[in-house]
């Protein structure tokens, strides 16, 4: 259960993330909104994959990274904006060490 909570806190972080984008600084109402309401929601999304015994370092981590990797995917996809291959290999690292964050904790 903790992980569904924390899946939708990555996707409305992203969800937000992006619409800082198209909020012009917010001086578009309706991306603004989104704004607000997706970091809202993510940031209570988040505490409750906690509240359900989530470790912080696991959540923290998986959050921050999968938001990355996700938002640059979108950035260049979507929004024209560049994606070298080093970003790919930065992005495939701080995969890589949330990924051994988990494995390291479990017994």
């Amino acid at each position: 259960m903790p992980w569904l909570w924390l899946s939708g806190a990555i996707l409305l972080e992203v969800l937000a993330t992006t619409s800082l984008k198209f909020s012009e600084g917010f001086t578009r109402l309706l991306p603004s909104i989104a704004v607000v309401i997706g970091y809202g929601g993510a940031f209570y999304m988040l505490s409750q994959a906690l509240t359900k015994g989530m470790p912080l370092g696991i959540a923290y981590g998986t959050w921050a990274a999968i938001g990355v990797a996700l938002v640059a995917i979108i950035g260049a996809v979507f929004l024209g904006e560049s994606l070298t291959w080093i970003q790919v290999g930065g992005i495939a690292l701080v995969i890589a060490g949330v990924m051994a964050l988990e494995m390291g904790g479990q017994h």
